[in-house]
Parts: structure tokens; C-alpha cells; sequence
């Protein structure tokens, strides 16, 4: 018995990793009202998922770059982008004001419990997934300059 425990902690994260459907899963708007995760990224279009905090630069820093060329990403791919804070029940007030600052186009949604981020076996953020139809089709951790390019050409690539 010990070893089949074992081997399932072992393959956990692994499973984890691999896992290929959204989770389904219930986040708060900032308004506070409850949605589906599912059905936040349901769409024939490709959907980017970004877990990110306030906390957290290299997150802020993603989602500056990408703000700057949004229109451009939609117009071309009619991409949609869903960008959940896992700020938690302590900072989690930070959010609004900051998305209000930055002026994000994006849909905002809160994981303060840190659901989504454990399901997805997500050990660090950034963590930005692509999605179509509710099915990961990509999947990147962590953000450095320049990056949103090959992330635009991975939405194109997919698009097709």
C-alpha cells in the first residue's frame, strides 16, 4: 500500500502537468459576482488564461506588454484574454485600483483561494495558457520581455 501511495505522489504533479481540460472551476468577477471558468472560456477563438498578481512584476509586466499591442491581437485573431489575480483575501483589495491605474481591456476574475492555480499545478506566476474550447492547447510559465511576440505567434499558429 505504502508503495502505491508512493508512486501516486510521485505521479501527481506529473498528471497535473499534463492536464489538458480548463478545470471546472468557480471564480469571482471584481464586482464580486461568481462565474464559470468553463464558461468564461468557452469560444471558438483562442482564450488566454494569465494567472498573475499584484504582487508579482514579472506578471505586471506581461500584461503592460501585451495591453500595448491588444487591439492589434484582436483585430487580427479576435483573441479574448482572461487575466486571474490569485491575490489572496489580504491583497486582493490592491486589484481594482491597479487594473483601474494600468487600464486593462481584459476580462478580470479572482482566485483568491488559489483554486485554479493548485488544479492547474501552477508552482509560479505568470502562468499563461492558451485555450480553445476549454482545451489547454499551450501552456508558458514565467515572462520576460519580448515574449509576447512568440506568444502572438503561438495565437496565430493555433488560430489557424
Amino acid at each position: 500500500m505504502k508503495k502505491i501511495a508512493s508512486l501516486f505522489c510521485i505521479l501527481l504533479p506529473f498528471i497535473m502537468l499534463s492536464q489538458n481540460e480548463l478545470p471546472s472551476i468557480d471564480l469571482t468577477t471584481t464586482e464580486g459576482k461568481k462565474i464559470s471558468l468553463q464558461e468564461a472560456a468557452t469560444s471558438d477563438s483562442i482564450v488566454i488564461v494569465s494567472l498573475w498578481a499584484t504582487w508579482c512584476v514579472p506578471c505586471l509586466k506581461e500584461l503592460d506588454a501585451i495591453s500595448e499591442v491588444w487591439d492589434e491581437w484582436q483585430d487580427e485573431t479576435n483573441v479574448e484574454l482572461l487575466a486571474i489575480s490569485i491575490d489572496d483575501s489580504r491583497t486582493v483589495k490592491r486589484v481594482k485600483p491597479l487594473i483601474n491605474g494600468k487600464g486593462w481591456d481584459y476580462t478580470i476574475l479572482l482566485d483568491t483561494n488559489n483554486d485554479l492555480k493548485r488544479a492547474l499545478g501552477a508552482s509560479t506566476v505568470p502562468l499563461t495558457l492558451l485555450v480553445k474550447n476549454n482545451k489547454i492547447i499551450f501552456r508558458h510559465s514565467g515572462y520576460s520581455p519580448g515574449y509576447e511576440s512568440e506568444l502572438f505567434e503561438k495565437i496565430k499558429e493555433y488560430s489557424n
